[in-house]
């Protein structure tokens, strides 16, 4: 019996210190798992930075901003947009429109008023003529003749190009106006077109035209602004024979002979090219016109200090001749 008793003991035992190992194995297995779970977490946590990371990126990005232009929709507000065939010779100009004036691809605009006259032609760059790649005829112009305005039938007025055909004007009545004929052919108004062809043409080019009252198509006085060679140049003239203005002003009769006469004048050299007194419109240039009114004999020669502010457009170094 007693023997039984101590077998029994032994048996508890054994089941005892078994058990203690299971107990012992479960700890150290639970030890060894908990780094794979903080593992897990870490990579949880560098997902998590890499995402915040990518976004901040993202954010910081600059945005490409397109640089704003003026639409077609903004510059013809206001008026109706309609095509005139470029060699149409009717004088009619409908009221409140814009219409290309540019021969081939050029884009010159010209605008009416609610009287249908010819008030604004503007373009982003003047092109020159190239006779050898367009139509050109042998007179130099696009089309045999130009659009019949009221007013070019009279015989001191000209068919006169806003923008000329040598500029890439085109002949409908939305590029005529009855211009004086002298004015037009060797006035400031052939000067203009003259510069801007030996610039090889022109940017910024706006055409302003001005008129006595509201029922003619006559203007009365015309402003160009255009740049050239990075000059921008401001013209301003009346719709009139300049021969004539400068006949009743005195400048053309006979110089007195006796250079000491009281009546002459004379105006007092000027070596530090103050032409303020001179260039009476202010636009950096010295025209014929404005040298005479200062009294000044023409021609002007090349050594003259007037000289670098005319337009010699023979490059012969003379103006005014």
């Amino acid at each position: 019996m007693k023997k039984k008793l101590n077998y029994f003991i032994l048996l508890l035992t054994t089941v005892f210190i078994v058990g203690c190992t299971n107990v012992d194995d479960t700890s150290i297995t639970k030890e060894e798992t908990a780094p794979q779970e903080e593992t897990t977490v870490t990579t949880e946590q560098d997902t998590e930075k890499e995402e915040t990371a990518a976004t901040v990126i993202e954010e910081e990005e600059p945005e490409i901003e397109e640089t704003p232009t003026e639409s077609t929709d903004d510059l013809f507000s206001g008026y109706e947009l309609i095509e005139v065939d470029g060699g149409d010779l009717s004088g009619y100009r409908e009221a409140n429109v814009v219409v290309n004036i540019g021969f081939g691809d050029r884009e010159y605009w010209a605008f009416t008023n609610e009287h249908g006259q010819l008030v604004r032609v503007v373009a982003e760059e003047i092109i020159i003529q190239d006779d050898r790649n367009e139509p050109v005829l042998s007179s130099g112009r696009y089309y045999s003749d130009e659009a019949k305005v009221p007013g070019v039938e009279s015989d001191k007025l000209d068919e006169g190009h806003i923008i000329a055909d040598s500029l890439g004007g085109v002949s409908n009545a939305y590029n005529i106006t009855p211009q004086e004929s002298t004015l037009n052919r060797h006035g400031d108004q052939a000067y203009m077109e003259d510069a801007i062809r030996k610039a090889g043409g022109a940017t910024h080019f706006e055409a302003i035209i001005t008129y006595p009252d509201t029922k003619t198509q006559i203007p009365s006085s015309y402003q160009y602004t255009y740049t050239i060679m990075g000059n921008e140049i401001v013209d301003t003239f009346d719709n009139v024979n300049p021969d004539e203005v400068n006949e009743s002003l005195g400048l053309t009769g006979k110089e007195p002979s006796d250079s000491s006469s009281s009546t002459a004048k004379s105006p007092s050299p000027n070596t530090n090219g103050d032409i303020s007194s001179v260039d009476t419109n202010g636009n950096g240039q010295v025209t014929i016109q404005e040298a005479k009114d200062a009294g000044f004999k023409m021609p002007i020669m090349s050594d003259h200090w007037l000289y670098p502010y005319m337009r010699d457009n023979d490059n012969d170094g003379m103006v005014g001749e």
